[in-house]
């Protein structure tokens, strides 16, 4: 009888790569077990964001093929979802005006409603040149779109927090191709970073909710993000009332002076600029929901 032939073990073959499809089942229940709103539609979101393309992308193409890296990321930003975290710090990125930005929770998440405040200041400064100065930056939204949809010489990003001057960092390195003009970035409080600079428009959205007021702020803000970029003392308007105080000093004649604001104080503010003596030209604006959201004005020409 012939002598039997020895088994021979063989390496066992690649896994095939999983699917889209297959991808968003698996979150989805991630997110379900959790008691996540809407748990599909954020897992395809979560998907859609990673590979930074339409939401409809992964329902249009259930079969593509899904790499090891978007696996894992889409899992960790899975897991960090229903752990309570924010949509934008769960996958690391959110979008603003034409930009998608990193973003984690040393920085505010930027709000689609306040989208309008480089838009107005874009308005108010149609032929470009000068300094823009972005006052607390954060992520660097704001900054961002001014040197990527202006006419600026030169922009100037500023914040009080090292580590949100990481994260713009980063995103102004990401975003280098799309600049049309520098942006740099300068650690200090308030207005201090640019002492002796003449600017043609100084924006900022400072914080300005009142330290008794966090606790009616919804959890996924009060819990996750910075607390110094939310509030301040005053009233929340001692930032706000630095910025309007200062800002003359800096600004050059007719420059533009643009702020976002908390909608209860939004006349406050204005009324504040007006009594000041040194602007001119002073508004309210609203915001994509309607509310007094920015208030604007000009160095008068002395």
């Amino acid at each position: 009888m012939p002598e039997a032939m020895p088994t021979v073990s063989r390496p066992a073959a690649p896994a095939p790569p999983g699917v889209v499809a297959e991808l968003v089942l698996a979150l989805t229940a991630v997110l379900r077990s959790a008691d996540v709103a809407q748990p599909r539609q954020e897992a395809r979101d979560i998907v859609a964001t990673l590979l930074d393309v339409p939401r409809f992308w992964p329902t249009a193409n259930p079969a593509a093929a899904v790499d090891a890296g978007l696996e894992a990321a889409a899992w960790r930003a899975a897991k960090r979802r229903a752990a309570g975290a924010p949509f934008a710090y769960a996958v690391g990125r959110a979008a603003y005006r034409h930009l998608t930005l990193d973003v984690d929770d040393r920085v505010l998440i930027p709000r689609q409603e306040t989208e309008l405040l480089p838009e107005i200041v874009l308005a108010m400064v149609p032929q470009g040149g000068g300094l823009a100065v972005d006052i607390g930056t954060g992520s660097g939204a704001i900054a961002l779109s001014l040197a990527t949809e202006g006419r600026f010489d030169r922009v100037v990003a500023t914040d009080v927090s090292r580590d949100a001057l990481a994260v713009a960092e980063r995103n102004v390195r990401l975003l280098d191709g799309a600049l049309r003009a520098p942006v740099e970035l300068r650690h200090g409080a308030g207005l201090a970073p640019v002492r002796g600079e003449r600017a043609r428009a100084i924006v900022a959205n400072p914080p300005y909710i009142a330290f008794g007021e966090l606790a009616a702020l919804p959890p996924s803000v009060r819990d996750w993000e910075p607390a110094e970029a939310l509030s301040c003392a005053g009233e929340g308007m001692d930032v706000t009332a630095s910025l309007v105080l200062g800002a003359a000093d800096v600004l050059e004649p007719g420059g533009v002076l643009a702020l976002e604001v908390d909608v209860r104080r939004a006349a406050l503010v204005a009324e504040l600029v007006a009594t000041h003596g040194r602007y001119r030209d002073v508004g309210i604006r609203l915001d994509l929901a309607g509310r007094e959201r920015f208030v604007v004005a000009r160095r008068k020409e002395e």
